[in-house]
């Protein structure tokens, strides 16, 4: 089985359902709540574990019920949390609007996952056990790149989801081998409106890039070739919260298998398709056997 490290944030998500969501002093009514265990760190590793990788996660939860909560949901998925470290304080939490088109938009609040910002003694060790390492940006930058010179150091595959999209440091580049950015985010770390032209700008920094492009599927770049486009299962969207996390999980799943590129691409489009069928983010997350029906079908 593919070993997988992933160093991150840990939130509870809050989640309210409406038909359409508030413009800046509007009010709407939704018509429904849930408070599910969420966080691109912890999204991603019960997205691999449920792919079938072997997890660890390192991270922080505050030692609130919140906390306590989301200890309970890595650890019930079958991801190892002997590095998730407790602290003083709340737990991460975001605030998710999520529309009756599957639209979402989030607010994050740190919390425990602002004091991951280095790594602490075991962590380097951990990193240099796996396969890759998965990394995202809603931890302090300063424990990202630390993470992924570790992985480096050891010859560790980092793959980065630049999220929230933020200026990257050029050792945070140096040191990541796969970027998987949104559309968005390619054109904030870029300036470029166009996915392709994105991807391309962004292999001067990087040996390899995924664009997600929603339901339209993936750009795939990587130096000396053509970009190729990957299109996506076409599938009704019920809640898109989570589904970059599911595909980004499930890629690295497929990469550590020894996959070739495209194929991994493509079976984690699938695992993304069936998340967004789903509500939530962690709870819309599919076993292997589903995506491997899916990725067939």
């Amino acid at each position: 089985m593919t070993d997988i490290v992933v160093l991150g944030s840990t939130n509870m998500d809050l989640v309210a359902y409406v038909e359409k969501p508030p413009q800046r002093g509007e009010t709407v009514t939704g018509r429904e709540f849930s408070t599910i265990p969420g966080g691109k760190g912890a999204n991603q590793a019960i997205a691999a574990v449920q792919a079938g990788a072997n997890v660890s996660m390192i991270g922080a939860v505050g030692n609130d019920a919140f906390g306590s909560r989301l200890r309970s949901t890595l650890e019930h998925s079958g991801v190892n949390t002997d590095h998730l470290r407790t602290v003083e304080g709340p737990s991460g939490t975001a605030h998710i609007v999520v529309d009756d088109q599957g639209g979402n938009a989030i607010v994050v609040v740190p919390g425990a996952n602002g004091a991951v910002d280095h790594l602490v003694p075991g962590d380097e060790g951990l990193i240099a056990s796996a396969d890759a390492l998965l990394l995202q940006l809603e931890i302090p930058l300063a424990a990202v790149v630390a993470g992924a010179q570790a992985a480096r150091a050891h010859g560790v595959r980092t793959v980065l989801t630049p999220a929230p999209a933020q200026h990257l440091p050029p050792e945070l580049l140096d040191t990541t081998d796969l970027l998987v950015p949104n559309e968005h985010e390619a054109t904030t770390l870029t300036g470029r409106i166009d996915p392709r032209e994105a991807a391309l700008a962004l292999l001067d920094s990087v040996p390899e890039v995924v664009v997600t492009l929603g339901a339209s599927g993936c750009l795939y770049a990587t130096r000396g070739a053509e970009p190729v486009m990957i299109r996506a299962p076409h599938v009704k969207a019920v809640d898109s919260t989570g589904a970059g996390d599911t595909f980004v999980g499930a890629l690295a799943v497929a990469l550590g298998e020894e996959r070739p590129a495209q194929e991994a691409i493509a079976w984690a489009a699938a695992a993304a398709a069936l998340s967004v069928q789903r509500p939530g983010a962690s709870a819309s997350m599919p076993f292997r056997s589903e995506i491997d029906k899916q990725y067939t079908s």
